[in-house]
């Protein structure tokens, strides 16, 4: 890991995120799976993680790699500002076409309808306050890819609120998106993940806030909605004793599938673990810091639990994959994998550019 990001890390970071998302999902059958001990035991029937081979029909990527590669491939144009949000905006619009059976979430719905991609400011929705959820979350892992630089972080903050909003414009959903594609950006710059959940609270948040601010656009509603994030963060932070960003973690004991249920429910908004912003990247962050580099390790932590399981598991296997490459990860978890040249493709181009 010492090694700097390559362009096979950033093979692995695309693929993987599509590997855990439909391991994670199961073709809905473990997203929408209360409980993490029983999806172990299922796993267990199935001959563990490195005896499934994820390939359609039966374990096709839901809506978060849909997304995610729509954000991806919007950034792989090159293209910078407005004229950057004009593309992703058109990229979601398209992106909504193929979700039969991927089970979009009703935010992510609600705003793609209101998009105007290609008029003025058709990248901007009405404020939704029901829009806390994690689908702007779940596909801005890439924006780190595009911006993995410390000196881009403004950038990359502006390009995740922005994009974040098209369907999320409540703080609680749109900082989701500025916390996964942070992440990634550690991740390639090979920051210790101590350190990551500080730097979002200290470092990222109020660049966003300044920005939104700056927009002029939904600035009391999103003012108003603002601080749930931040003080749910520091609460997460000051559990793992990672306030100040230096180690040790630290754990529950035990903390096996059925404390991990528990636990993951007190992250939670409203008791459905991952579904929201805030707690999808920090189940994702709980899941790296405890995993290590054990693959299944990780998928057991972000992506079979009693939650929003592929959301967690794809920001996950996204840093992980950046962090690791696939090195430990069964071949017959990716190889198949539905999506798997565009995400390989995108990777490609995201890298010449981020270089």
């Amino acid at each position: 890991m010492d090694r700097p990001a390559s362009l096979q890390h950033y093979k692995a970071a695309m693929l993987l995120s599509g590997a855990g998302d439909a391991l994670g999902y199961r073709n809905q059958l473990w997203e929408y799976n209360e409980s993490g001990p029983a999806i172990h035991q299922e796993l267990k029937k199935l001959g563990g993680l490195n005896n499934i081979t994820v390939k359609l029909p039966d374990w096709p990527v839901s809506d978060d790699t849909v997304l995610h590669l729509a954000t991806a491939e919007a950034l792989a144009t090159g293209k910078e500002g407005e004229e950057l949000l004009q593309e992703v905006a058109a990229g979601y619009v398209e992106a909504m076409k193929d979700m039969e059976g991927r089970k979009p979430g009703p935010s992510s719905i609600l705003g793609v309808s209101q998009l105007r991609p290609g008029s003025a400011g058709g990248y901007r929705v009405p404020y939704n306050p029901e829009g806390t959820g994690c689908g702007a979350a779940m596909r801005s892992m890439c924006i780190g890819l595009r911006y993995p630089n410390p000196e881009q972080l403004s950038t990359l903050v502006a390009v995740a609120v922005e994009t974040g909003r098209m369907t999320h414009p409540h703080p609680t959903g749109f900082l989701g998106a500025v916390a996964s594609a942070l992440f990634t950006s550690y991740a390639a710059q090979r920051r210790p993940i101590t350190t990551w959940g500080r730097g979002l609270v200290k470092e990222a948040c109020p660049i966003a806030r300044s920005l939104v601010r700056s927009q002029g656009f939904a600035v009391k509603e999103t003012e108003r909605d603002w601080s749930y994030f931040s003080e749910k963060w520091e609460w997460y932070l000051q559990q793992r004793g990672l306030a100040e960003g230096v180690g040790p973690v630290l754990w529950p004991a035990p903390y096996g599938p059925t404390e991990r249920d528990v636990a993951y429910k007190s992250f939670s908004l409203s008791g459905w673990a991952g579904r929201s912003g805030h707690d999808a990247p920090m189940i994702a962050l709980d899941a790296l810091l405890g995993a290590g580099p054990d693959w299944e390790e990780l998928m057991g932590r972000a992506g079979f639990h009693g939650g929003d399981s592929d959301s967690t598991a794809v920001i996950a296997c996204c840093c992980w994959g950046l962090l690791y490459g696939t090195e430990g990860v069964a071949p017959s978890n990716h190889l198949q994998l539905e999506y798997r040249d565009r995400l390989e493709h995108s990777a490609d181009i995201l890298y010449t550019l981020s270089h």
